[in-house]
């Protein structure tokens, strides 16, 4: 969350901030942050007041207790008690207004950094970069759904039967060449310097509120009512809260972390073309990296961050492009987001199947993540960043699209190590 020294400092930068990300009420969120901190505050200084006036009575007691003038010093008991009882008073007020104001910081998004641009919704997203050559499939190209169905390589409606809608079963060759990308993608991170963690698929709410999944997005997580636990939508939730209520030492940043999950999200109210086959699905697999940092090499960390997921598209051979996000369509956390989306050639749509951020100090700022800088010895916030490196049902889509011939769909090179098969087609379906 943001910060008060922020809020307090460059109140009017944080409120344009806001509305850049198109929060509705921002001054009026902010406002009431501040009167909550100001009450706050108020209520402290007349508890430490107290405190002080307590301990000169209670000093004075002693001594006109020592000469004997117990009846002087009975008044100035009565006068203890009753600040002592304003004390507890001043507690409450202290409390609730501290309860509050976490309560609002809760529900402000972080602020977007001044290169993100300006805009409402996805059509003001700005490219910054292309690779890779679209094929040209042809008017008989068929689609991912199609293609899957011909080969015998996803049963959508076995899925239906064991689950819902949303829960594809993968057959055979699939469900090798779905391991396969897994793997692809964990040795490619652990060559770019990430250790990797296997990290629950479950967490406690504590987690989600650190990471801002709670509140923002409890309607769209999976909750297990009876432990209060919740399925992960992203390990970046696990991953990143190892380090919440931590102190780490500056030496130690950054720290890369890369972990392989299944993700479940609710997607309530996705309808239409984007959610057949495996467009959009309430539980899918995925490669994040995460990393841990200091406010001073954060920027560069990104950089590294969006480079190491262009490799993956490049060896993938898939036709790309890189979005900058506009403050319209970034996410509640975050400070500045780079979309990937992949070309998806009998779809003729890009699909998205990454997001890169940096969320600077406000998730750190939820997280109690601090560390020590070797050159003051103070305690910072860090900065956190993560990135899906790669998320697979959209990737599979346009590997699946892109590569399909006469006899099957061709397995990008850099794969065909990993799955042992240079086609995905309905034979040697074992």
């Amino acid at each position: 969350m943001l910060t008060l020294k922020l809020i307090g400092e460059e109140t009017e930068r944080v409120i344009k901030g806001l509305e850049k990300k198109h929060f509705e009420g921002a001054r009026e969120a902010i406002d009431k942050v501040l009167e909550h901190d100001r009450v706050r505050r108020e209520s402290q200084q007349k508890l430490d007041s107290n405190k002080q006036q307590q301990n000169l009575l209670s000093k004075k007691i002693g001594s006109l207790m020592k000469e004997g003038k117990k009846d002087e010093a009975n008044e100035i008991k009565n006068e203890v008690a009753e600040l002592k009882a304003l004390d507890k008073s001043l507690q409450e007020i202290m409390n609730k207004a501290q309860e509050d104001m976490n309560n609002e910081l809760l529900q402000i998004p972080n602020i977007p950094l001044e290169k993100v641009p300006e805009g409402k919704d996805a059509a003001d997203n700005v490219v910054v970069k292309e690779g890779g050559t679209v094929p040209d499939l042809g008017e008989n190209a068929l689609c991912h759904w199609d293609l899957l169905k011909k080969y015998n390589l996803v049963d959508f409606d076995l899925g239906v039967k064991v689950t819902g809608a949303g829960f594809p079963i993968y057959m055979g060759k699939m469900a090798r060449f779905q391991r396969a990308l897994e793997a692809f993608f964990l040795d490619e991170a652990r060559k770019s310097g990430y250790l990797e963690v296997q990290p629950p698929y479950v967490v406690n709410e504590a987690s989600g509120y650190g990471t801002g999944q709670l509140p923002d997005k409890e309607g769209q997580m999976y909750h297990v009512n009876l432990d209060e636990l919740y399925l992960i939508p992203t390990a970046e939730v696990p991953v990143t809260n190892i380090f919440r209520d931590e102190i780490l030492d500056e030496k130690e940043l950054p720290i890369k972390r890369c972990a392989y999950s299944a993700c479940f999200r609710r997607e309530a109210g996705s309808y239409g073309k984007d959610v057949r086959g495996l467009n959009r699905l309430h539980q899918f697999d995925k490669v994040e990296i995460v990393r841990i940092d200091t406010p001073d090499h954060s920027n560069d960390s990104l950089s590294e961050m969006l480079n190491h997921v262009e490799g993956l598209l490049k060896k993938l051979e898939l036709p790309y492009h890189i979005l900058l996000l506009c403050g319209g369509d970034m996410s509640f956390t975050s400070a500045i987001c780079y979309d990937f989306e992949v070309w998806s050639a009998a779809q003729k749509r890009w699909l998205e199947v990454s997001s890169v951020s940096n969320f600077g100090n406000y998730q750190a700022n939820r997280l109690h993540c601090r560390y020590r800088r070797e050159d003051t010895k103070k305690t910072e916030l860090c900065h956190t960043l993560n990135g899906s490196a790669l998320a697979l049902p959209r990737i599979v889509a346009a590997i699946i699209e892109n590569n399909q011939t006469p006899e099957g769909i061709r397995v990008p090179k850099v794969l065909v190590p990993y799955c042992g098969f240079e086609m995905l087609n309905d034979k040697n379906f074992d």
